[in-house]
Formats: structure tokens, sequence, C-alpha cells
């Protein structure tokens, strides 16, 4: 059985880490790259790293930031965030990014995802979709959550995974900063509609509930962010608690 992975999320801004609730009331939680390295070191298993703000004048420091973080670290590490086209991937790729993250570009233009696969293979494609539960139908939002849309999370789950896709990161927008446990049911759901791995992002609150995502979501990795930036769980911890519980895990 494939072991699941603990995958701490960076939000960056401005060359910082960030986290907020809900997408919004962000507040500092440190430096990425000593950030990135202390979670190399202590168990994580991949890092993400999204440029929440990804705009052309932080654009270089984005570049920056991951040519330092692969000179730290020996692990995966995913970069999203202003991505839009072959030439950006490659620029990140050959900075030391294992793969890349991409969402609002990937909706604007879903040949995106084709030319990405094609040109670096679909192990190297994320896409990650941001959705909300609105009046029991989920649907995807764009630019951090600020601007919805009509799109059906499952529908375009599937459509991502026939471009090409080699994961899906989901982050529930309902769940995201609550600490309340993720989104198990729409996890599970997509876990069974396509055959690529799912990566449960959105409401890491305690171990409990890394092992309800695993067990009840199907999701094959975790992602969280405040929980490992503030020291409320540390890794290690974590890993033991779901190897007690029967959850392969790499220690």
């Amino acid at each position: 059985m494939l072991t699941k992975r603990i995958v701490p999320c960076l939000d960056i801004k401005n060359g910082r880490t960030v986290k907020g609730v809900n997408f919004v009331d962000l507040r500092d939680a440190g430096d990425p790259v000593v950030l990135a390295k202390q979670y190399a070191d202590l168990g994580a298993d991949e890092l993400v790293f999204l440029d929440i703000a990804a705009t052309l004048e932080n654009r270089r420091t984005m570049h920056d930031m991951v040519l330092k973080v692969a000179e730290q670290v020996n692990i995966p590490f995913t970069v999203g965030g202003g991505i839009s086209s072959v030439e950006d991937v490659d620029d990140l790729l050959h900075c030391g990014a294992d793969k890349v993250s991409i969402n609002s570009s990937a909706v604007k233009r879903p040949e995106l995802i084709n030319e990405l696969s094609d040109k670096f293979g679909s192990q190297c494609v994320v896409v990650a979709i941001d959705a909300k539960e609105v009046d029991g139908e989920w649907l995807v939002h764009l630019a951090g959550g600020t601007i919805p849309t009509e799109i059906k999370l499952f529908e375009w789950a599937k459509e991502v995974e026939q471009r090409g896709a080699g994961e899906i990161l989901f982050t529930s927008m309902n769940h995201d900063g609550t600490k309340a446990g993720f989104a198990n049911k729409a996890l599970a759901k997509l876990s069974d509609l396509v055959n690529i791995p799912i990566i449960a992002s959105g409401g890491a609150g305690n171990i409990q509930h890394f092992a309800d995502t695993f067990k009840e979501g199907k999701a094959d990795a975790a992602l969280a962010a405040s929980v490992f930036h503030f020291g409320e769980i540390p890794i290690l911890e974590l890993k033991e608690a779901l190897k007690n519980k029967g959850i392969p895990v790499r220690i």
C-alpha cells in the first residue's frame, strides 16, 4: 500500500509565509526558506509553496526563493501562483522545483494542462482546485478564492485528469483555517471519481482530522499550514500517531 503523505503548505506574500482563515485575515508565519528546511528535517514528505499574491513585481522574489529552498531541502516541493505558460514552468523547474501547481490559469485556459503534461510529464502537474459548497453544490473559485464561478468541482476534477494532471490539490474554502476537520465527504467522492492522487487541504486542527481524511476522505496526502507553522502538531508525532492507527506513513 502506498504511504500517505504529510505536506506542509507555505502561502507566500511579499517573500514571507502567511496564514489566514477562510482565505482572509493573514498573519506572518516566518521565513519560507527557514521553514522549508525545518519541515524537511522534521519528516515532511513534500512541501507546497503558493504565491498567493502573484503579481509581476514579486514574481522574481518567488524564483529567488525557489532557488534557496532547492539548496536547503531534499524532499519534493511544488510551487504555485501566477503560472500561466510552459515558459513559467520551465523557469521554476530550472530553479529547482519538482512540481508546479496551477489553478486560475487552468480554468481560464484548460489547454494549459495538456501543454504542461505533454512537455514535462503528468507527474509534474498539480491542478489546485479551490471550491466552496454553496447551497449543496461545490463550486470552483479563482484568484485565491475571490472570484466565484459556476464550474462544478467534480466535473472540473474529471476534466483535469483527462487533460493530463498528475494530482489534484483540493482546498475546501468552507473548511480553510477553521481547524474543524477536512471536507471528507467531498474528498471521498473525488477519490472515487478520479484515478490520480488527491491532496486534501483546508481544515486540519488535530491529529484525528488527519486520520479521518485518510480513512473517510480516502485522501492520498494531507496538506496543512497553521498547525505546523505555529507548532501545534509536530510532524513526527503526527506520523507516529497515524502509524499507530494503522495508516501507512513514512517515518
